[in-house]
C-alpha cells in the first residue's frame, strides 16, 4: 500500500510539474532549436546528435522555468487573479495558483531548481562546444528571469515583448553555435524573422489581458498603445519579420530555399486582420491567437527545412 501511494504521489507530482511548465508553448523552443541545427548543417557542420539533444533539453528546461517564474510573479502582483477574461490556455497563466493546486512559492522553487540544472548542463555543453556558449546561456537565463521578476519585471514596462523576441533569437543562435563552434551571420539572420514572430505572439496575447494588466500596473505594449494602435503594430511586425527573411536571402546571407518560411505569411496576415477587426472584443480573439502561434511555428519549420535543403 505504501509503495502504491508513493507511486501515485510521484505520478501526481510529475503531472503537476508538467502543467506548471505549460507544455503547449514549449513547441516554439523546439522549433527554435531546429532552426539553429539546420543553420549549422547548411554551413557544412558535422552535426552531433547528443549535443543537439542536450541543447534542446536545456532550452526546454529554461523555457519551463521562465513560465513558472511568470506564474509566480503574476500571482504576487495579482494579474492572474484579476484576469477573468483571459483566453486559457493562451493567456492568464497556468491558473494552478489561482485554483489552489500549487503555491506561488513552489513555482519559484521549481523554476530555480530547473535553472540550476540548466547552469550545470550549459557548462558541460560549453566545454564541448565553445566558451562563448556561456555568454549566450547567461543572456537567455537573464532574460527569462528579468521578464517577470522584480526589480526589472520587463513585462510590466513595455519591454516584455522585446525580451521574449531576444530570448528566442538566442535559442536559434545557441543551437547553431553548439554545432558550428563559432558565431556566424546566417544564424543571426535566421533568428531575426523567427524572433519577431515570437515577440508578436506576446503582443497578441496582450489583448485579452489588457484590462487586468492595466489594473495591476503591467504596462504591456497593448496597455501602453491601446488596442487599436497595438493591432497596427502587430501587422507592422508581421511585415518586418517576413521582410527580414527576404532581405537576408536577397543579400545571400541565407540560401534561397529559406524562402519556404514565407508560407507563414498568410497565417500571420489573417491573424493581423482579426486583431484589427476585433481589437476591442477580446473574447473573440482566440482564432487570432491560434493563427499567430501557428504562423510562428510554420515559419520556423519552413526556415529549418529550407536550410536543410540547401
Amino acid at each position: 500500500m505504501w509503495f502504491s501511494d508513493s507511486r501515485h504521489s510521484l505520478t501526481h507530482g510529475l503531472a503537476l510539474a508538467l502543467r506548471m511548465a505549460r507544455p503547449g508553448f514549449l513547441v516554439i523552443t523546439l522549433v527554435g532549436c531546429l532552426i539553429g541545427v539546420a543553420s549549422a548543417a547548411s554551413a557544412g557542420a558535422v552535426l552531433s546528435g547528443p549535443r543537439a539533444l542536450a541543447t534542446l533539453a536545456l532550452a526546454l528546461m529554461a523555457h519551463a522555468a521562465a513560465n513558472m517564474l511568470n506564474d509566480h510573479a503574476d500571482a504576487l502582483n495579482g494579474a492572474d487573479a484579476a484576469n477573468a477574461q483571459g483566453l486559457f490556455p493562451f493567456t492568464g497563466g497556468s491558473r494552478l495558483v489561482q485554483s489552489g493546486a500549487v503555491q506561488a512559492g513552489a513555482m519559484r522553487s521549481l523554476a530555480q531548481a530547473l535553472l540550476a540544472l540548466v547552469a550545470v548542463g550549459g557548462l558541460w555543453l560549453a566545454w564541448y562546444s565553445g566558451p562563448a556558449l556561456v555568454l549566450v546561456g547567461l543572456a537567455g537565463v537573464w532574460l527569462g528571469w528579468a521578464y517577470s521578476m522584480p526589480p526589472l519585471a520587463l513585462m510590466s514596462r513595455g519591454l516584455g515583448e522585446l525580451a521574449v523576441g531576444l530570448a528566442w533569437g538566442l535559442v536559434v543562435l545557441g543551437a547553431d553555435y553548439v554545432q558550428r563552434g563559432y558565431f556566424a551571420a546566417a544564424p543571426l539572420a535566421a533568428a531575426a524573422s523567427y524572433a519577431v514572430l515570437i515577440a508578436n505572439i506576446l503582443v497578441a496575447n496582450g489583448f485579452p489581458d489588457a484590462v487586468p494588466d492595466a489594473q495591476v500596473g503591467k504596462r504591456t505594449l497593448v496597455v501602453r498603445l491601446g488596442p487599436g494602435r497595438a493591432a497596427w503594430l502587430y501587422l507592422a511586425l508581421v511585415l518586418l519579420a517576413h521582410g527580414l527573411l527576404v532581405v537576408a536571402v536577397d543579400r545571400q546571407v541565407l540560401p534561397t530555399p529559406a524562402l519556404w518560411a514565407l508560407a507563414s505569411l498568410p497565417l500571420s496576415l489573417a491573424a493581423a486582420v482579426l486583431l484589427l477587426r476585433r481589437a476591442r472584443r477580446p473574447a473573440q480573439l482566440r482564432p487570432a491567437l491560434v493563427l499567430g502561434i501557428a504562423a510562428a511555428v510554420a515559419h520556423g519549420l519552413g526556415l529549418a527545412a529550407g536550410l536543410l535543403r540547401a
